[in-house]
């Protein structure tokens, strides 16, 4: 039995419980929409997505899902 491993999937158990220790600074997603797919990407901060909703008031349902999904974990747009 590979006990160092044993000690890192506990590890690994704990680091995914302790979300606070995890940040996003860039990443890619795809997600399947009501009628399209649509790319959503986040770099430092600053979220885009290649819907026209978010291409006219710069959030959408895309973003703000992925918000909830990584809350605490990436830094959250100011709504107005």
């Amino acid at each position: 039995m590979d006990y160092g491993l044993i000690g890192k999937i506990d590890k690994a158990k704990r680091y995914a419980e302790e979300r606070e220790r995890i940040s996003f600074e860039k990443f890619t997603a795809t997600i399947a929409g009501d009628n399209n797919n649509h790319t959503v990407t986040y770099d430092k901060g600053q979220w885009d997505c290649d819907c026209d909703f978010f291409q006219s008031r710069g959030r959408c349902s895309h973003t703000m899902a992925l918000e909830m999904i990584l809350e605490g974990m990436v830094d959250i747009a100011d709504v107005d």
